[in-house]
């Protein structure tokens, strides 16, 4: 059954009171790939009480009222999304839609929903239990960040909220560890992948430049947040204080990723594939409609891509699924009513990252002088697709399974990294992965602009783009690439646009369609060099385009006929 959402599911139940409640911006889908649906069967798993709120009206108390108030803590989350992110486009645009929210409108998710929903739950409960943050917003939120939003500097998401802890990255652990120490009343301060407050600096923490520096200081905020990313790693990450007001943002070191036992589980948990019925009579969401019958084979990624977020959310190191664990979940999906023969999707953050990591790193911690796949793919990596194909070929022979897609992101550097297996690789995947299209992102074609971006350099695509046509030729199909690409990235000009223009059009031979502005989202490098107008690796000065003008001029450069 879903986890309780309404009083008559708790009276159901025969409980009279929840341990645990979460709230979220999001639509209850349960799902593995909902981070709520995640945390609730998790702790649901370890023994506790949990029921979920989702996207509460904040106008009065009837939704965060009804299943009462928790005996141990209440989690909010924004949702799947940054919730600024999710409102609002890159050119300051209000969204229209929302693939989480019931019947597609964008009118459920506050702005700065963690906040909100905060907020919404000490006005209804006062000196209530604790208020624990997570999710993508609060993790990526979690220290002193630049808002694109206000265009300033922010203090963490845990002082705004007014909240009492906040736990960054996946979770799964330490949420259930958060959990029992507060039942069993023990200390919590020591909690790997805790932030909270604390009036004094932690002995032993490395202190960052103060939120008054960072946001009066440019310079200070790139060494700050330079500090802040180096201690992203499990092994080699220390205890980090911020001074905020008079009081101490205290996060202590990263979590370790799970095990593959550990990951195994948590994605066989008893996941319904569906949209709670409370807020499926509202309308249906669309984000169900590409996960539902979908498989997430790891987490993590280690691309480090300078305008993405996922790696300071999940990780740089990746953890993979057991093939085992895998077919159990699709033999699952098959037997589900609605399955009509197709898995829609086999990957992660990206899918040939599969199977392999790095020994170096799994021992001894992300290297600080150098990243995994830029300026180019490192040889200790040794990148391996054979458990990939070797999966996707047992996924195929199953009864019930007309056919199998890799519908996300390929990295093309890492599959021509992969001498032994990449070519082969890439035609397994032609012949019998693609659904007419296969996605790529190489975000742009100008090499500076790559490397502002942490992307592969255009020779690598155009070497792949040779062997996908060439596979496909051999497959005797009609398929295509379709490429992601970024205007207005900090250090891309109008000339650049111009030059992209005319590679994708004399090169690639189209007319773009897929082309986002570039957004920076909080704690990335990206970010850094939005606001501050530097490339934080040499100290350069960048162009920077923060007028919506100059930005829709770029995109209209690319898209012109």
């Amino acid at each position: 059954m879903f986890l309780p959402t309404t009083k008559a599911e708790l009276d159901a139940l025969g409980w009279t009171a929840l341990d645990i409640i979460l709230v979220s911006g999001d639509s209850y889908i349960d799902s593995p790939f909902i981070g709520v649906a995640v945390i609730g069967r998790v702790l649901q798993d370890a023994g506790f009480r949990v029921g979920i709120i989702a996207q509460p009206n904040v106008q009065n108390g009837r939704d965060i009222t009804r299943l009462g108030e928790p005996r141990l803590f209440w989690g909010v989350t924004g949702g799947s999304v940054d919730s600024m992110v999710a409102n609002y486009t890159a050119t300051g645009r209000k969204r229209r839609s929302d693939d989480f929210t019931p019947g597609g409108v964008n009118n459920r998710r506050p702005d700065r929903a963690t906040i909100v929903y905060s907020n919404l739950i000490r006005k209804f409960f006062k000196n209530t239990c604790p208020i624990v943050l997570g999710g993508v917003e609060a993790s990526l939120r979690r220290v002193a960040h630049y808002d694109f939003h206000s265009d300033k500097i922010r203090r963490s998401i845990l002082f705004d909220a007014k909240a009492d802890y906040l736990l960054y990255g996946m979770a799964d652990q330490s949420v259930v560890q958060l959990a029992r120490r507060i039942r069993d009343r023990k200390s919590v301060e020591d909690l790997r992948g805790l932030c909270y407050i604390s009036a004094d600096v932690k002995k032993g923490s490395v202190e960052l430049p103060s939120f008054d520096e960072t946001a009066s200081d440019k310079q200070a905020f790139t060494d700050m947040f330079r500090v802040f990313y180096e201690n992203n790693d499990h092994l080699t990450g220390d205890t980090l204080a911020q001074r905020q007001d008079t009081r101490y943002l205290i996060q202590n070191p990263p979590a370790p990723p799970l095990t593959q036992e550990e990951l195994d589980r948590v994605h066989e948990l008893d996941y319904k594939l569906e949209q709670h019925p409370y807020y499926r009579k509202r309308g249906k969401v669309k984000a169900l409609e590409t996960i539902r019958f979908s498989l997430v084979t790891h987490r993590g990624c280690y691309g480090e891509c300078n305008f993405c977020g996922i790696t300071v959310h999940q990780g740089w190191t990746v953890t993979w699924r057991s093939t085992a664990s895998i077919l159990r979940e699709a033999r699952r999906l098959i037997r589900h009513p609605d399955f009509k023969g197709i898995i829609s999707d086999v990957g992660g953050p990206t899918a040939n990252m599969y199977g392999f990591e790095c020994r170096k790193k799994l021992t001894k911690g992300m290297c600080p002088d150098k990243r995994c796949l830029h300026p180019e793919v490192c040889r200790t990596l040794k990148v391996d697709h054979s458990p990939q194909m070797r999966l996707l070929e047992q996924l195929r022979k199953l009864d019930g399974v007309r056919k199998v897609f890799v519908a996300s992101g390929i990295r093309h550097d890492m599959v021509l990294a992969d001498k032994k297996h990449g070519p082969a690789y890439l035609q397994q995947v032609v012949q019998h992965h693609v659904s007419g299209q296969m996605k790529l992102a190489p975000e742009h074609s100008e090499d500076a602009v790559l490397n502002l971006m942490g992307k592969p350099d255009r020779h690598s695509l155009l070497e792949f783009r040779r062997m996908f046509l060439e596979a496909t030729k051999k497959a005797g199909k009609k398929q295509f690439l379709t490429y992601y690409l970024i205007a207005a990235h900090p250090g891309c000009s109008d000339a650049d646009m111009k030059k992209l223009k005319t590679f994708v059009g004399s090169v690639l031979k189209l007319n773009p369609r897929q082309v986002q502005v570039f957004t920076p989202l909080p704690s990335t490098w990206s970010a850094v060099m939005y606001h501050t107008g530097k490339d934080p690796f040499t100290g350069r000065p960048l162009e920077v385009i923060k007028d919506i003008a100059g930005k829709v001029r770029q995109k209209r450069i690319l898209q012109s006929r």
